[in-house]
């Protein structure tokens, strides 16, 4: 690939994910990422502070979740704000384009404890980045982190039904839908 071409960080981490499969992530350089991709090293370390990041484009999916519910209709409750958030996800950052991207991404992520713990931590970040945009939005903190945790587990949910090879529905219906069933599951006594 030409050095000009766009969108680099995209371009890291298709080759990235594309060594990873092929060598193992332990066995994988950023330099070799850098060159697959048509980059320099430098380029690289210009996106990603490491080669852990690279299958870590949460920047973008951190502002979309945000968006999602600030824009949330002023009436909405804790969860159907989470729901909206979800929903702008699936719209945008989830499609049916990314669908064999992120199911690979998943497998590399399985495979690798490193990768796996990383993928914890950036969780937890994003069920903070929730609880601290839903108290902005007057939500109780308690209240706040239940509907950020609750969210975060339809998320998971709806990601591991999203990225299953048999299943073709969209993820914003599928997290709404993983959102329905954890809510009711609260209510078990």
């Amino acid at each position: 690939m030409a050095r000009w071409q766009p969108d680099a960080p995209g371009r890291l981490a298709a080759a990235a994910l594309d060594l990873f499969e092929e060598n193992g992530y332990e066995n994988t350089t950023v330099i070799e990422i850098a060159e697959r991709a048509g980059l320099t090293k430098s380029t690289f370390f210009r996106y990603f502070p490491d080669k852990r990041e690279v299958l870590f484009g949460r920047g973008t999916v951190t502002g979309l979740l945000l968006e999602g519910i600030a824009s949330a209709p002023p009436a909405a409750g804790p969860l159907d704000t989470v729901g909206n958030a979800l929903d702008a996800l699936g719209r945008t950052f989830f499609t049916a384009d990314r669908r064999e991207f992120s199911s690979r991404r998943q497998a590399v992520l399985s495979a690798n404890a490193e990768l796996r713990e990383r993928e914890a931590l950036k969780r937890i970040d994003l069920t903070a980045s929730m609880i601290e945009a839903l108290t902005r939005r007057g939500t109780p903190d308690l209240t706040a982190r239940v509907a950020a945790q609750l969210g975060a587990l339809a998320w998971e949910i709806a990601f591991d039904q999203w990225i299953d090879a048999d299943n073709s529905e969209d993820f914003g219906p599928l997290a709404r839908q993983a959102l329905i069933e954890v809510r009711t599951a609260g209510t078990l006594r």
